[in-house]
C-alpha cells in the first residue's frame, strides 16, 4: 500500500483537528455531574456543538468546495441556535431530579457512545483530500450527537428539552446523508 505524505495544508488541518478533538473529550467528560439528567445533557452537549462549529470553521478555513461550505456554514449556524436554546433551558432543567440507578444507566450510555464517537474520529482515514477528511470525522460526531440525544429521551427530563433533542436527531441525521452523498461523489 502506498503512503501517502501530508500536504502543509493537511497537516495545518489535521492538527486544528485533533487539538478541537482533545478540548471537546476534555470538556465533556470533566463537566460537574448533578442528579438531573436534563441538566447533565445540556452541560455535555454544548462543548460537542461547540466543537462541531469549531471544526466548521477549520473546514472554512482550507476548503473552497462549496457543497462542503454550505454544510459547514449550516452546522455553525443550527449547532450555535442549539447552543442558544439549551443555555436557555438550562436553569429549568435542573429538574426533574433522576433516581441513581437513572442516572448510573444514563452515564453508562452515554460514556459508551462518546468513547465510541471519540474514538471513531480520532481513527478517521485521513487524506490530502481536506473535504474527505472532514466528512470522515464529522460523521462519527454526528452519530454521537445523534445517539446521547436518543440515549436522554429514554429517561425523565424536562418538556423544555425534548424538542431541543429531537432537533438535534432531526438535522443531524440530515447533515450526515448530506455528508454521506458528497463523500460518494468525491469518491468516483
Amino acid at each position: 500500500m502506498k503512503i501517502c505524505k501530508f500536504s502543509t495544508e493537511t497537516k495545518d488541518y489535521l492538527s486544528c483537528f485533533y487539538s478541537i478533538l482533545d478540548s471537546m473529550v476534555q470538556n465533556m467528560e470533566s463537566i460537574e455531574l448533578c442528579d438531573s439528567i436534563s441538566h447533565n445533557f445540556i452541560a455535555q452537549m454544548i462543548p460537542h456543538h461547540q466543537a462541531a462549529i469549531e471544526m466548521a470553521n477549520n473546514l472554512l478555513n482550507h476548503s473552497c468546495w462549496l457543497p462542503l461550505r454550505r454544510i459547514a456554514t449550516n452546522i455553525i449556524s443550527s449547532q450555535t441556535k442549539s447552543i442558544d436554546s439549551m443555555c436557555d433551558s438550562l436553569d429549568c432543567c435542573d429538574e426533574p431530579i433522576n433516581s441513581q440507578c437513572d442516572q448510573d444507566l444514563y452515564n453508562r450510555h452515554f460514556h459508551n457512545i462518546m468513547h465510541t464517537m471519540s474514538c471513531e474520529m480520532d481513527t478517521a482515514r485521513s487524506t490530502n483530500n481536506i473535504n474527505a477528511n472532514f466528512i470522515r470525522q464529522m460523521i462519527p460526531h454526528h452519530l454521537g450527537g445523534i445517539r446521547m440525544s436518543e440515549n436522554a429521551l429514554h429517561y425523565d427530563i424536562c418538556p423544555e428539552l425534548v424538542p431541543i433533542l429531537h432537533s438535534i436527531i432531526v438535522s443531524q441525521r440530515r447533515g450526515i446523508q448530506e455528508m454521506q452523498h458528497l463523500l460518494r461523489c468525491i469518491s468516483r
